[in-house]
């Protein structure tokens, strides 16, 4: 059944959640630790290539395939976090990325990159399968007046952990070497692996319904499913949308252009990587400040949730107008802390009205969907970004309101779904 927010009790505190929630804790406690270890080896794998081969090319590569593995694996993810036990999937998920992410340690000469490439598939296959399953987890160890607590307290973890895990990678590969962040992601692995364990979860009857029905067995049957119901059901395709227009229009492509803005304008660092870092922070700081800050106002009321969407295009936009002009590295964080926060309205209340939207029985193929649709569309930004750059050249601010003009065609368009909605 889906969560029925509108008559959901007042939403409790964060610290409250955390205290009274143990199972959500140690899923919690988990995402902090794993996060962690996951920003340490995107810093020190895109370290490595680019020691190992000096191309900006093959740098660019690992972020094309950290997008698409999740994508390909899309359609079975969705299938198994409603076929089976999410706790269990999750706890395997993790055991096999701790494996996965140790043999990175064997990449050692440029002829061995190709391996270093076939393990990145590998582990952001399996997180693949961990992503949606951890969302559509959430409504079954929460409260009807938690859900919306727990959706926000785990995106604002990601983007905490974004400035934090980030910054500190990139300290200890500089000073300690590259092969330790390794070890430190694979041990975060481990210990998320172990707090998800002790958590008490029964799988909700039509979970437990479709695992133990061999006749329902048929993955394309089961994934035809989720996307018949995305089909007939159009408001929860508009919401799982949103993501992936954020990231087409203006997410992918400002990764690749915020790298050309401190490597050959703003170059602060040895080769502006103490400016990307900071950029970086900014993002994480707005991506977790933004959306805690306007569900004082919108609460987890539906027609809130859909209106505060709209409000977060708005802010995309004005922050990449502020971003545009280049005309000081100040107006860029200023701008970025604007459209970051933005961003992360967009994160969470998507994810929150399509708790509401999507019945357990599909809610893993809806949230897989929703994320398959969000990595392509990252892959495409990126390489349209990159395109865009190099016909530009030296004149990246035409570039940048390009994005800022695409990021009003979903606006206007999500405002007219909206109005004809509410």
């Amino acid at each position: 059944m889906a969560v029925d927010i509108e008559n959901s009790p007042q939403p409790v505190g964060y610290w409250q959640l955390v205290k009274q929630n143990p199972a959500f804790r140690n899923i919690w406690l988990g995402e902090v630790i794993s996060f962690f270890g996951d920003w340490f080896n995107l810093i020190a794998s895109a370290s490595l290539i680019a020691t190992l081969t000096g191309s900006g090319l093959a740098v660019g590569s690992l972020f094309v395939i950290r997008m698409l593995a999740p994508f390909l694996v899309s359609p079975l993810a969705g299938v198994a976090a409603d076929r089976f036990n999410r706790k269990k999937l999750l706890i395997t998920a993790d055991i096999l990325r701790a494996a996965v992410v140790l043999g990175f340690l064997m990449v050692h000469s440029p002829q061995n990159v190709w391996l270093l490439y076939t393990l990145t598939a590998l582990q952001l296959s399996i997180s693949g399968f961990f992503n949606p399953a951890r969302d559509a987890i959430l409504p079954d160890i929460t409260q009807p007046a938690e859900t919306g607590t727990a959706n926000a307290l785990s995106a604002a973890t990601w983007s905490v952990m974004l400035a934090v895990g980030a910054a500190l990678g990139g300290v200890v590969t500089g000073q300690f070497g590259i092969y330790p962040a390794f070890i430190v992601d694979s041990s975060s692995f481990v210990l998320s692996a172990l707090l998800i364990s002790n958590i008490h979860y029964k799988p909700p009857q039509d979970l437990i319904m479709a695992e133990s029905d061999s006749t329902s067995g048929k993955l394309l049957q089961n994934y035809l499913d989720g996307l018949r119901y995305l089909y007939q059901n159009r408001d929860t395709f508009m919401v799982a949308l949103q993501k992936a227009a954020v990231a087409l229009t203006m997410g992918g492509a400002y990764s690749v252009v915020e790298v050309a803005i401190t490597q050959k304008l703003f170059v602060i660092g040895h080769g502006g990587a103490t400016g990307l870092g900071l950029i970086y922070a900014t993002a994480g700081l707005g991506t977790g400040a933004g959306p805690i800050l306007l569900r004082r106002l919108t609460g987890d009321r539906p027609r809130s949730l859909r209106i505060g969407l709209a409000f977060a295009y708005g802010l995309t936009f004005v922050g990449l107008l502020i971003v545009a002009p280049l005309s000081s590295f100040v107006w860029v964080i200023i701008g970025t802390l604007v459209h970051s926060s933005g961003g992360g309205i967009n994160w969470v209340f998507s994810t929150q009205l399509l708790f509401g939207l999507a019945p357990n029985r599909l809610r893993g193929r809806v949230f897989s969907s929703e994320f398959a649709l969000f990595t392509l569309a990252s892959a495409l930004g990126s390489t349209a970004g990159g395109w865009a750059l190099d016909r530009a050249g030296p004149n990246i601010p035409i570039v940048l309101f390009g994005m800022a003009a695409l990021t009003l065609v979903p606006a206007l368009t999500w405002a007219w779904w909206t109005a004809r909605r509410i």
